[in-house]
């Protein structure tokens, strides 16, 4: 019996690719980045380039456009605008709110665990509205512990007092969130993204996140 589901956030809940070209588009247009006569969309596409699905941080990311670009701001007024920013442009995946109003009538226990910065992260949570379904948050910055370290998701079933072979957890990242829940005994269900290579071993895979619902119905 499953009795806790703990998610991802970015590329899991979060439409962090949507997101991104929102606030990047938003953020051209309000410090008249186009003073420094570049292409909007051609600055968009090369951050998201530069961003690698966030796995760069943006101080390098405005380093490098500034190079290319001769932007009329310095990186750090750029960077610090991306943090406190980012959250107004956060859009959720389809059925993200269905799908946790029906695991919540379930009774099931939620978790989230992210890696990132914790403010920051915290933020884009509260962006997204979903801050009041989970029982814990764990941000990598916060807990001293990044995923896939196997720590990480052992202290926050323990948090819940949820026993590992009764929880799912449910990331897009192969490695980080499938592989590394399974080392500990949860069930490791992939959100698809075509990014990855499919072939690895999962527990189930799913595309939209309602499907969690027959998951467990099966």
């Amino acid at each position: 019996m499953i009795t806790t589901v703990v998610f991802d956030l970015d590329g899991t809940l979060l439409d962090r690719d949507i997101s991104l070209v929102r606030f990047v588009q938003d953020q051209y247009d309000r410090l008249l980045l186009h003073d420094a006569s570049v292409d909007r969309e051609v600055y968009v596409r090369r951050f998201v380039e530069l961003d690698r699905r966030g796995y760069v941080w943006k101080d390098q990311v405005y380093r490098q456009l500034i190079e290319e670009f001769a932007l009329p701001l310095p990186w750090d007024t750029l960077l610090a605008d991306y943090i406190s920013e980012f959250h107004h442009h956060c859009v959720g995946f389809p059925n993200l709110y269905a799908a946790l109003d029906s695991l919540k009538g379930k009774g099931i226990k939620l978790g989230l665990i992210s890696n990132g910065y914790g403010e920051f992260q915290y933020n884009n949570i509260k962006g997204l509205g979903i801050e009041p379904y989970f029982d814990l948050i764990a941000i990598s910055e916060w807990e001293g512990l990044r995923k896939p370290d196997p720590r990480i998701f052992a202290n926050t079933l323990s948090r819940l007092k949820s026993k590992a072979e009764e929880s799912i957890y449910v990331g897009d990242h192969p490695d980080n969130d499938v592989t590394a829940s399974r080392r500990i005994g949860m069930k490791g269900i992939w959100k698809r993204d075509p990014y990855y290579d499919p072939d690895f071993a999962k527990d189930g895979e799913i595309t939209d996140l309602l499907e969690i619902i027959d998951y467990l119905q099966n």
